[in-house]
């Protein structure tokens, strides 16, 4: 097995991992994330009905950032995830950091959301 899928094989069992304990619902939906290189991305989804609730990026012409590969742009996506889930009376989430760590720009974006007036 060469180095890149055993990479992707990793990351595929850390996924399953984090995800085979949460659950979101309509009530308290999963707040995932998805990070590349050079944007990242946040959906609040309910799983019972497979529906995304709301969304928030760094790409596109309604970002307030320049380059969203990094720690600033995900302050902002984290702040407006919160916003957009507090417009539809969403206060509680359950956080689905996928298969990244909890650390730089995945802190960053769930620190902003909590201090947008979301509880994980």
């Amino acid at each position: 097995m060469d180095q890149q899928k055993a990479k992707k094989a990793r990351q595929l069992r850390r996924r399953h991992h984090v995800r085979s304990r949460i659950v979101g619902t309509p009530e308290r939906p999963r707040l995932t994330v998805f990070r590349s290189s050079k944007h990242i991305y946040a959906q609040l989804i309910d799983d019972l009905t497979g529906t995304t609730l709301a969304a928030a990026a760094s790409l596109g012409k309604e970002s307030a950032v320049k380059y969203g590969g990094n720690v600033k742009a995900a302050k902002v996506v984290g702040s407006k995830i919160a916003e957009e889930a507090k417009a539809k009376g969403i206060a509680k989430v359950a956080f689905d950091r996928g298969h990244y760590r909890y650390h730089g720009r995945i802190k960053a974006l769930a620190d902003a959301a909590r201090e947008g007036g979301l509880q994980f």
